[in-house]
């Protein structure tokens, strides 16, 4: 059990990587995140907590671009004469290591913010960011759910709209085009996918591209049906990727290894692709989603993809929903 609890706490690309490992060493197995939610009084709380302690790994990639492990999904931070460019914003617990890490690359002021969709984990330091002195961009989608309270229904949990501070104030429908730092920000919405927000960062110039939740490095990926994700969208939103980069292209996910490649990427696309077919013909043929689970439609991939929070199990839920 302690290798497997190294292995969770290694991953820490995942926000919820703190509850994975309590509720292992608690019940001596994994539950689904619906039963690990229950187990918790309060993830928010939780995932807060883990934040507060959790060290911030810097990964310096192409000129003066830099991703950020440890607080929610993977950062990436731009920095130049235009002010520190943040890509997602992570757990505000991080803030002074996220700082810290932040000033050590340079001086620049915070300037911009992109979220790559409204989940928490995402978006939860935008308050502070922007008292940093961040502008808050995001699709419109993005800024819509965070004006409300949300509910996540498979993590049967709700989620309080935060303060408008937090809630981005420039917003686009398609795609927006920055100019920072002498390099340029190619914002481009997928369409639903994780989400109903998603949103992709291709920095040229570098040759750097942050698909945010799109893409989960080595672990099955959760989809957010309550907000317009479906497995659909999540296949079409990794085929675009796919087709969006070269060898050469670093390629940044939103969790897991947050240094990746298109070879990585093509490998969860086919991995989402082969298990939606799996699961989509055993719903043709009648079977229930017990069944389904029974018949193990991801056994092939389980070994590389399924030791993580989101199970094989669990995610056959998620694709059976939306087949």
């Amino acid at each position: 059990m302690a290798t497997l609890n190294q292995h969770i706490m290694s991953r820490r690309g995942f926000c919820l990587c703190c509850m994975a490992a309590t509720t292992v060493a608690a019940t001596g197995g994994w539950l689904s995140p619906r039963q690990a939610f229950a187990e918790a009084r309060n993830i928010v709380d939780l995932i807060r907590d883990d934040a507060a302690k959790a060290a911030i790994k810097v990964h310096k990639l192409r000129d003066n671009v830099s991703v950020f492990e440890g607080s929610g999904g993977n950062i990436a931070v731009m920095t130049g004469a235009d002010g520190k460019v943040f890509i997602d914003a992570g757990i505000t617990a991080s803030r002074p290591r996220i700082l810290e890490a932040a000033n050590g690359l340079s001086r620049d002021p915070v300037s911009h913010l992109i979220n790559t969709h409204w989940h928490f984990d995402h978006t939860d330091g935008n308050q502070w960011l922007n008292a940093e002195g961040a502008a808050i961009i995001a699709h419109e989608n993005t800024h819509k759910h965070l004006l409300v309270a949300q509910r996540v229904e498979d993590w049967d949990f709700n989620f309080p709209s935060p303060p408008l501070s937090a809630v981005p104030t420039e917003t686009f429908s398609s795609d927006k085009v920055l100019k920072l730092n002498r390099s340029t920000l190619l914002l481009k919405y997928y369409g639903p996918a994780h989400t109903d927000s998603d949103l992709s960062v291709t920095i040229p110039e570098a040759d750097i591209f942050h698909c945010g939740d799109t893409y989960w490095n080595g672990i099955y990926p959760f989809i957010d049906y309550s907000t317009g994700g479906n497995i659909d969208g999540m296949i079409k939103a990794a085929e675009a990727n796919v087709v969006a980069v070269t060898d050469k292209t670093i390629v940044i996910p939103g969790h897991g290894n947050p240094v990746s490649n298109k070879a990585e990427l093509s490998a969860y696309r086919d991995m989402l692709v082969a298990i939606r077919d799996n699961i989509g013909k055993l719903k043709q043929q009648g079977r229930s989603l017990d069944d389904a689970i029974a018949a193990k439609p991801t056994a092939a991939f389980d070994a590389k993809w399924g030791q993580f929070l989101i199970t094989p199990a669990f995610f056959t839920r998620l694709v059976y929903e939306g087949v």
